[in-house]
């Protein structure tokens, strides 16, 4: 009688796990300007210069060197925005390091101005930041103040510019 005794041993060759699959649409962020930005109307005392500070969150200007409040018109106004997207994300906002004004009529002497410290105040916000998050309606709003410098010698008259924000999902 002969016996056989085979050690086959099956190894399992193959194995299946499932995962899961997901996605997260994002409403298009928007920003949209209410109004513009203007130091309104100053006084250059003499020929040494200074600064206009417009607060991110008031039209109550301060002034540094030899420059100085005026009543006349134009009065000083917040550049405002508004912003909308997805409810309830995080965003964040980027500012201009420097906008130049130009004198709207004159090109000698010194006819430009530097903006710059922009700061932006968000809708409810104590403090200023750069950072907000959408209300659960996916909206939000913020304010921008900046420091005007007049440099000494400045040009009296009419200054204009532009600048761009941008504001992008965290």
């Amino acid at each position: 009688m002969v016996a056989s005794f085979s050690d086959q041993v099956v190894a399992q060759t193959s194995d299946t796990e499932g995962a899961n699959a997901g996605a997260v649409l994002l409403t298009a962020l928007t920003v949209s300007k209410t109004a513009d930005m203007h130091f309104g109307s100053s006084v250059l005392l003499d020929a040494t210069g200074g600064t206009v500070v417009l607060p991110s969150n008031s039209t109550t200007r301060t002034f540094t060197g030899q420059v100085a409040t005026s009543a006349a018109t134009p009065v000083a106004a917040n550049a405002a925005y508004n912003v909308t997207g997805t409810g309830l994300e995080t965003y964040a906002l980027t500012l201009p390091t420097t906008t130049t004004v130009t004198h709207t009529s004159v090109s000698a002497g010194v006819y430009t101005m530097d903006i710059t410290l922009m700061k932006a105040r968000f809708n409810g916000a104590g403090s200023d930041a750069v950072t907000s998050t959408l209300a659960s309606d996916g909206t939000d709003s913020f304010t921008l103040g900046g420091t005007l410098t007049v440099q000494a010698s400045q040009v009296g008259g009419i200054y204009a510019g532009t600048f761009n924000v941008t504001v992008e999902y965290n």
